[in-house]
């Protein structure tokens, strides 16, 4: 039996939605599938964060809800009706994350005041973190688990280590547990019930600093290719000026996505256009 493609939406669809993510900002675009059976956008949340909000859309569009995919702890399900669009849903996808916004500042602090051994590059999604309690041995460790929807609460945790070591904090855990407070900070919570001194994160080294994301792909390093020439596996050598953003990014990266934009100046052999994230003016040799 011969396999047959489905057969492509019709002409009217994909003026439909086109003309949605007109309404959203053809800038927030990241990417569309040739059979528009998906849109992906990104949007920002009220801290800066930068969200890929994928909406998957079936056949039967906009008959049928789209379904979401984002790196979320939990993904909000999506209300529609017949008369919804595509900006509906990234209103419902930024109300969500406001929503998750004391979960991930519980994970800042624990990232910034706990020596965090796993995940190293934690994505928004991980809502556990192992960390060292090297005050009582480097080889004792603790894992939490985070609740992502009451992220102040008495998290769940895992003592990993010698036998003698892990008995005491166990007992000091049961013996101490109700002295965790909501109005105080993770670290220092955890620091309280476990009656110890809890050692900070190691500084950090000035390759840490070289191996940032860039903010448009989401890689550290460019494809090794030929035809990205001297930009072949580089890392990202573009950093946005504006202090309170200082985002990174591969210049090739930034110069297509600048291509991509109707309001793009372009001088000679320099583009002019606003950085991605924080709207600040960026410049660009091509």
């Amino acid at each position: 039996m011969q396999f047959q493609e489905p057969s492509p939406p019709p002409p009217s669809l994909y003026s439909k939605i086109y003309s949605e993510i007109e309404e959203i900002g053809w800038e927030h675009l990241i990417h569309s599938e040739d059979d528009l059976s998906s849109v992906s956008f990104r949007v920002l949340d009220e801290k800066g964060r930068a969200h890929q909000l994928e909406i998957l859309l079936p056949r039967n569009y906009p008959e049928c809800s789209p379904s979401i995919a984002a790196d979320l702890p939990y993904v909000a399900k999506i209300h529609w009706s017949r008369t919804s669009r595509l900006k509906d849903v990234v209103h419902q996808f930024r109300e969500h994350l406001k929503k998750l916004q004391q979960f991930w500042s519980t994970m800042d602090d624990i990232d910034k005041t706990l020596w965090v051994v796993d995940p190293k590059q934690p994505p928004l999604a991980a809502s556990y973190r192992r960390v060292v309690l090297g005050c009582l041995g480097d080889d004792c460790c603790l894992l939490l688990n985070i609740n992502a929807r009451k992220p102040n609460s008495l998290p769940e945790c895992r003592f990993l280590g010698p036998d003698g070591t892990v008995d005491l904090l166990v007992k000091n855990w049961r013996k101490n547990c109700r002295k965790w407070t909501s109005d105080k900070a993770f670290h220092e919570n955890l620091a309280t019930i476990l009656e110890t001194q809890l050692p900070q994160p190691p500084a950090a080294s000035a390759e840490d600093d070289d191996q940032l994301d860039c903010g448009i792909c989401y890689a550290k390093h460019l494809p090794v290719a030929d035809e990205l020439g001297a930009s072949s596996g580089c890392a990202p050598d573009y950093t946005c000026e504006n202090a309170s953003c200082s985002k990174a990014f591969h210049t090739v990266c930034l110069r297509d996505w600048l291509r991509t934009i109707t309001t793009t100046r372009q001088s000679f052999d320099v583009l002019f256009g606003n950085c991605p994230y924080c709207s600040e003016p960026v410049a660009v040799k091509f």
